[in-house]
């Protein structure tokens, strides 16, 4: 089925709405995520769009750009948008891009991307993109396992085509699924600084931490970050642990952008849009239709029903002045809906793996190698603008 371009879809009848919250957005900057279409042509076998029968359930838009700057001009007005193409792949539907890019053309963008299409796009959209996050999974082995056959070395070669015609950075954003990935594998992609600037793993939602499999993935951190702590004239690109020890550094930072709420910021400032119209906050949750906060046809919005709770014991544990919580997805599954299983399997062994990280990280004594940095890579690790754009907890 052939995506559209938003000038052509006819305008939906509105629908009943309810009332919308005065101010559902914390703060003053929102990230509005826009799927520009569910299909995809790839088939990742841990794709999370595959719950809940929602995978390739909606391939073309629902509502117009008119519609869309109405919701925009009474919910986002006076904040500070920028805007995240996801998918699906996102690129299938290069029409609606180009057309939210020219319509809102103060806003910034980010692309959510496999990186299979990036050599198709024009060299003027490429240029106005602040981030690109390519979705692979570390060494070719791994990825193509997961993407199939071919794919890392397409993606790779895509991105040192289009590199030098990006405006901003891209950031090479793993799932860390399989518990055998190296830390060769990583440091291979955290170190092609012709091809990606950043580095960033979330650890996979999903039954994989059985037997020795945190003990394998602990093996790889301490590599990892036994190198971040290694140089002190540059700065080894893992968003991460860059996350972390700032956050532990100037424990403001954690809070100040995200209005002391969780760093994946589906509680406070995000909004994720399906093609369809409707609004979630979580990506992940599409399937779970009482997380419905909002829809672009009827111009309401709510605030985000992922919220922390006194279920969630994060406030108890040593990380939370520097985690300030992590996937609230994960939280809500194991400790408001009770999921022992899921909580035991996939929740706890994540929560223990971030402890872990800490520890080691203090064990660098992180203020004394600060203090050593020179300015430009005190910078970079302070202020810098990818944290806007990938969440900085893995």
């Amino acid at each position: 089925m052939t995506t559209h371009s938003l000038d052509f879809i006819p305008a939906a009848e509105p629908s009943l709405a309810p009332s919308s919250d005065p101010d559902p957005i914390a703060g003053g900057r929102v990230e509005l995520q826009l799927l520009t279409t569910l299909k995809c042509n790839l088939k990742c076998t841990y794709c999370s769009l595959g719950v809940g029968d929602v995978l390739g359930s909606q391939t073309e838009l629902k509502y117009d750009i008119g519609q869309l700057a109405a919701f925009v001009d009474r919910h986002l007005k006076d904040k500070e948008v920028y805007v995240t193409f996801y998918g699906g792949e996102p690129t299938l539907n290069r029409d609606m891009m180009e057309a939210v890019m020219r319509r809102f053309p103060e806003f910034r963008f980010q692309l959510q991307t496999n990186g299979t299409l990036l050599d198709d796009l024009p060299d003027w959209m490429l240029a106005r993109l602040s981030n690109i996050p390519v979705s692979i999974d570390g060494g070719e082995a791994t990825t193509d396992g997961y993407r199939g056959r071919g794919i890392w070395r397409q993606v790779i070669r895509n991105l040192d085509q289009v590199h030098h015609k990006v405006g901003g950075s891209i950031t090479a954003r793993v799932t860390w699924g399989n518990p055998d990935t190296s830390f060769e594998e990583l440091d291979e992609l955290a170190s092609a600084l012709e091809a990606v600037d950043y580095l960033y793993w979330q650890f996979v939602a999903d039954e994989m931490y059985a037997g020795d499999s945190v003990e394998k993935r602990r093996a790889v951190l301490v590599k990892l970050i036994d190198k971040f702590f290694a140089a002190i004239d540059t700065l080894y690109p893992l968003i991460p642990v860059m996350g972390m020890v700032r956050n532990k550094l100037l424990p403001n930072r954690g809070r100040e952008l995200y209005a002391g709420l969780t760093q994946c910021r589906v509680s406070s400032h995000l909004i994720n849009v399906m093609p369809n119209g409707e609004i979630y906050p979580c990506p992940d949750m599409m399937y779970a239709h009482h997380m419905k906060m909002g829809e672009i046809q009827g111009n309401w919005l709510k605030k985000s029903p992922l919220q922390p709770t006194p279920d969630m014991p994060c406030e108890q544990c040593e990380a939370f002045s520097w985690c300030r919580r992590n996937c609230m997805r994960n939280l809500y599954l194991g400790y408001v809906k009770n999921d022992l299983r899921y909580r035991a399997n996939v929740v706890e062994p994540i929560c223990g793996l971030i402890r872990f990280m800490g520890r080691e990280i203090d064990r660098h004594d992180p203020q004394a190698w600060f203090a050593k940095l020179t300015v430009p890579v005190r910078r970079r690790l302070v202020d810098n603008e990818v944290y806007e754009y990938v969440e900085i907890m893995p």
